[in-house]
């Protein structure tokens, strides 16, 4: 039995901040198209019914089942009770499909989902904002973990309150051990980081793993011209694991020097226009697969 399992987000077909890239594309060829590249996992995206009963035999019946999904949290207005009491549906729904991570970011004062706004407008915080709202991610994690035995798992994201390194270390350091990380390799690349830096520093609080590559020219071309996220996007600065610019060879060598268990889940925000989802998905399955098979994961 393989410690890591692979699934694929349904952005590569369509885009959820951006629901006319690929809004045509109906969910079930989203599903058919990620069993026939090899994945089977899949995260939750817009055109996914949100009722387990609806959902999961929709996925049994592509031989997927539900790795994760994307919780949209908003700790910095809430409080950690109100957040609780908000995400109780979503819960339901991960439990019910099996899940063991909740990939939580924060939207409430984000700038990725403008397409008017540049990324040098985020919101950066103050140590006594962030021990704040440590505080309160770490009462929400410590809920999730002792009560429905799910392992929070922090996405940091370009744009929003934790994009860089350092970003990423002030948020682990002030929470508890309950707060995990979902280290995307694409994010944390675009945010001026390393993802081996961080698979090396925070190995044994990683809960889950988003592989996306980028192409360092389109992403400097986008930092210069100081561009909004949703346009970087645009211009193709994420593709699939290996195609790109990010060492997967480096990667994949600290995830088995950490001994990495979980999903392996691509996640690239293309255009489906301009990027054959099932060329991409099967590309992007032979890759992954082949990394992890290199480095016995």
């Amino acid at each position: 039995m393989s410690n890591v399992q692979y699934g694929i987000s349904p952005l590569t077909w369509t885009n959820d901040d951006m629901p006319e890239l690929g809004g045509e594309i109906p969910l079930e060829t989203c599903l058919s198209e990620m069993a026939e590249a090899g994945f089977t996992g899949t995260e939750l995206g817009t055109k996914y019914p949100r009722e387990p009963e609806v959902l999961i035999p929709l996925l049994e019946k592509h031989g997927l089942v539900l790795a994760s999904g994307w919780y949209s949290g908003n700790l910095m207005t809430l409080t950690a009770e109100e957040e609780i009491a908000a995400m109780q549906d979503h819960i339901k729904l991960l439990k019910a499909a099996g899940c063991k991570a909740m990939v939580f970011g924060e939207v409430s004062n984000t700038v990725h989902g403008d397409i008017n706004t540049p990324l040098s407008q985020r919101v950066i915080l103050t140590m006594d904002e962030w021990k704040t709202y440590c505080e309160k991610l770490t009462t929400v994690a410590e809920y999730l973990l002792n009560e429905h035995d799910i392992k929070l798992s922090f996405h940091h994201h370009v744009g929003t309150i934790c994009e860089t390194e350092d970003d990423i270390n002030i948020m682990m350091e002030l929470t508890g051990d309950a707060v995990h990380l979902t280290l995307d390799t694409g994010h944390i690349t675009y945010g001026g980081g390393n993802p081996v830096t961080m698979i090396k520093r925070w190995g044994h609080r990683i809960g889950h793993m988003h592989f996306k590559d980028l192409r360092l020219d389109v992403m400097k071309a986008a930092r210069d011209a100081d561009k909004s996220f949703l346009n970087a996007v645009l211009d193709g600065v994420f593709t699939v694991p290996g195609t790109g610019d990010v060492d997967y060879d480096d990667v994949f060598a600290a995830l088995k020097e950490r001994d990495y268990k979980g999903w392996l889940l691509v996640e690239a925000e293309q255009d489906p226009a301009k990027a054959h989802p099932l060329t991409y998905a099967k590309t992007a399955y032979e890759n992954i697969t082949g990394y992890a098979n290199k480095y016995g994961l």
